[in-house]
């Protein structure tokens, strides 16, 4: 059974606050071009863009907005020549890190990316050094006050979920990503609503953090988070709560 993934939840709350910077936006436009660039604009066949497109109405993306991207993404207009790309390297005290990249250009993303490995203490390394570590699964983010677990766990389970973890004070059901639309469209029957659902990748164990290392590696994964192509960061750290707790201070 894989790892949970801490930064799941550490992620969510520094969302809140992108979210009112719209800095966000130019991230799910992105997701909307590739969604609809690799399965069509009709978002009632591709899934992959009608969750791109539910992300994006959930922090007030405008229409036009939207629209556009997926135009941009079926051809109809210009500005859908991105790449998917993953980028692996190490954070400090060699903690594996894994980032999902859609760029329009690799020449600038790369050194880009390299650079705030570097100076996070990192470094960036060869394809294939780390995602080994890691399981590409379907996660879903909910407030616990939402539900209570064994309500959650019974729901998920017969959905086909692999899982349901407590984080704090958030469930997180994790579900192969073959699984992850009906796991998705079982929770939107009972009306519990995530507070993210994606399909990432967690790690198969986790490495726990001091409070000094745990400071340097969320750091690093802010100034990735940041880059307005990487659309994704996975990491196998674990921060203890007493070391959460003196960060939270």
């Amino acid at each position: 059974m894989a790892g949970h993934s801490h930064w799941a939840g550490i992620k969510h709350k520094k969302a809140l606050i992108d979210n009112k910077r719209g800095k966000v936006w130019s991230k799910l436009s992105r997701a909307i071009i590739v969604a609809a660039k690799t399965g069509g604009g009709d978002p009632d066949t591709n899934l992959r863009l009608r969750y791109a497109i539910n992300d994006a109405k959930a922090v007030s993306m405008p229409k036009d907005n939207i629209e556009r991207a997926v135009k941009k993404g079926t051809g109809e207009l210009d500005g859908g020549n991105l790449d998917e790309v993953l980028y692996e390297g190490y954070g400090p005290s060699g903690v594996a890190v894994l980032c999902e990249i859609l760029t329009d250009n690799r020449n600038r993303t790369a050194p880009e990316v390299k650079k705030i490995f570097e100076l996070a203490g990192g470094k960036l390394g060869a394809t294939g050094c780390v995602a080994w570590m890691f399981e590409r699964k379907g996660l879903a983010v909910i407030d616990s006050k939402q539900t209570d677990e064994e309500t959650l766990l019974e729901l998920a389970m017969e959905a086909g979920a692999d899982d349901v973890k407590t984080e704090g004070d958030k469930f997180e059901v994790i579900c192969d990503p073959e699984h992850f639309t009906i796991v998705q469209e079982a929770l939107e029957k009972a009306s519990i609503e995530t507070e993210s659902a994606e399909i990432t990748r967690i790690p198969n164990d986790t490495v726990d953090l001091d409070v000094e290392t745990a400071r340097k590696v969320l750091k690093l994964m802010e100034d990735l988070d940041d880059h307005d192509d990487v659309q994704n960061v996975a990491s196998n750290f674990n921060i203890p709560d007493e070391a959460m707790a003196e960060l939270e201070m």
